[in-house]
């Protein structure tokens, strides 16, 4: 007996009758979009003007609202004894809810003469820049119209120029950075100095879009962040740069700000940190915040180059494995962190091809904080002794895979004196204090698209993870508690953050566990 084959659904004609279906419903229900928009429009003028009734009824004052609602009471009840009253009043209604409800395009505000002259004389400085001698009808001439190329425009209170669109012709050379730094030049000296601007170039259609940016805040400090383990949060930016914010405490209250945040781990592809900068710029603070963030999850071994105890706090903490300021010392740590490198790799690959876990005296990470390795480098080599950049080589080439974190700080004029492969190996750039384009171009990788700013507070500049965007950045203030210039609430709050001394939680559970204990007859 032979197996009957399934019914099959008839074909012919179905494609053509599915796309005709949809076309007539598609056609109905525009056709019935449009024959009630005036009903949606007349509904959502009634909501607006409900919820301004609600607005107003909510800001008046208590006396007043008695009175208002014998006044609104006296007018229905005239409205309803009047002839046609209650269909006038509703014709009423209905005509102000289509004018409430109506799309309203904005409406941009023409400037004043005092904004006009100076959006003109912007004009005619842009002339020599953007114009050329062949071109037949070019956008920028003396005596030309500002409207025809500045697409938008904005002023702040004070009659500065806070926002700026402007096209450019299709011959100016965009793509190369010398032209690009005239022009950001010169609209950063027209639209007035000691503010920040941000330029953004679209190649595609000539634009050029001019931003005054407001000052990031300084008043966030050393406190707990909220972060999974393998996150560093080296400071904060612009909320527009990043798409997360974490709850900070600023003095007594708690906000929302967006964060820089540094990962690190094995999947990490910027494992090592390079932040440079001028003195008192806030290199230091920046390292000093960092660490005691990697002490919550891991150990960390402190060399500082310039020999100014800042790091005194740490010696002998819980994690902290060595704080070292000498060239002896500091070559003795780094060696031992050479062999532990290589220790830990060994280990976790005969886990990895054996198909088992990696063991648990490799899980914890290890960090190498280096305050100044060209002054432990320039100490070395008048004692006759190995650099200890050459020892930082095996932590920066295998330190992702090993579980070992280098974070280095130097100064900015000191940068040529750093090996290669350090270079090469700091995907994860910080450049903080004052620095000219060429400078914050060599220490990132590129030139930021903001302009530097005059006065640059301690722990002001840019940071840069791999191959993403610039952002401005603002480090936690994170000062030495030790020092006597401190503020007593910074200091209190990096004295929080330090590790507890080794065997400290232990004798204290162990003194608890005392008080608990039950006493007990024999």
């Amino acid at each position: 007996m032979g197996r009957r084959s399934l019914p099959r659904i008839p074909t012919t004609g179905g494609g053509t009758s599915l796309v005709r279906g949809r076309e007539l419903a598609r056609g109905a229900a525009e056709s019935t979009r449009d024959t009630l928009h005036p009903l949606f429009v007349v509904a959502r003028g009634l909501r607006r003007l409900a919820a301004a009734g609600v607005r107003g009824w909510l800001r008046m004052p208590a006396d007043r609202r008695g009175p208002s609602l014998l006044l609104l009471g006296s007018s229905l009840v005239i409205v309803a004894l009047v002839p046609y009253g209650p269909p006038l009043a509703a014709a009423v209604m209905v005509a102000a809810g289509a004018w409430a409800g109506r799309e309203r395009a904005p409406e941009q505000e023409e400037p004043d003469e005092a904004e006009s002259a100076r959006l003109q004389a912007l004009y005619e400085a842009l002339v020599p820049y953007l114009t050329a001698p062949e071109d037949p009808s070019p956008l920028y001439e003396h005596g030309g119209d500002w409207g025809a190329v500045f697409d938008g425009h904005a002023f702040d209170d004070q009659g500065r120029l806070t926002s700026l669109r402007l096209r450019y012709p299709g011959y100016f050379t965009d793509s190369e950075g010398p032209a690009r730094t005239r022009i950001e030049q010169l609209l950063q000296l027209k639209a007035g100095r000691g503010r920040e601007y941000r330029f953004d170039w679209d190649e595609a259609a000539n634009h050029l879009e001019l931003s005054a940016l407001s000052p990031l805040p300084t008043g966030i400090g050393a406190q707990y962040f909220v972060t999974a383990p393998g996150e560093t949060v080296l400071g904060f930016t612009d909320p527009a740069s990043v798409q997360r914010t974490l709850p900070v405490t600023v003095g007594e209250s708690t906000r929302d700000a967006p964060p820089v945040v540094w990962r690190t781990g094995p999947r990490s592809t910027e494992p090592h940190l390079l932040a440079l900068g001028r003195p008192g710029s806030g290199v230091t603070t920046l390292l000093r915040s960092v660490a005691l963030q990697a002490l919550h999850h891991g150990d960390a071994v402190i060399l500082d180059g310039g020999g100014t105890g800042g790091y005194a706090c740490l010696a002998g903490r819980e994690g902290v494995l060595a704080v070292e300021c000498t060239a002896p010392d500091a070559l003795a740590v780094l060696e031992w962190a050479c062999h532990e490198t290589e220790r830990r790799l060994k280990a976790a690959t005969y886990a990895r091809r054996n198909g088992r876990p990696a063991p648990d005296d490799i899980r914890r990470p290890l960090w190498i904080v280096v305050d100044r390795p060209a002054a432990l480098s320039r100490l070395a080599a008048a004692e006759g002794r190995r650099d200890p950049q050459e020892l930082l080589e095996v932590p920066l080439q295998h330190g992702r895979t090993a579980g070992v974190t280098v974070v280095v700080g130097e100064r900015l004029d000191a940068a040529g004196l750093l090996g290669e492969t350090l270079f090469a190996h700091t995907g994860a750039r910080v450049a903080l204090g004052p620095a000219t384009a060429q400078e914050a171009a060599a220490a990132l990788g590129t030139a930021p698209h903001t302009t530097p700013a005059e006065d640059t507070p301690p722990g002001r500049g840019y940071a840069r993870l791999g191959p993403g965007p610039v952002h401005r950045l603002q480090v936690p203030a994170t000062p030495d508690p030790y020092d006597e210039e401190t503020a007593d609430a910074q200091r209190e709050a990096v004295l929080r953050l330090l590790p507890e001394w080794p065997g400290a939680a232990a004798s204290r559970c162990a003194a608890e566990g005392d008080g608990m204990l039950p006493v007990q007859g024999v």
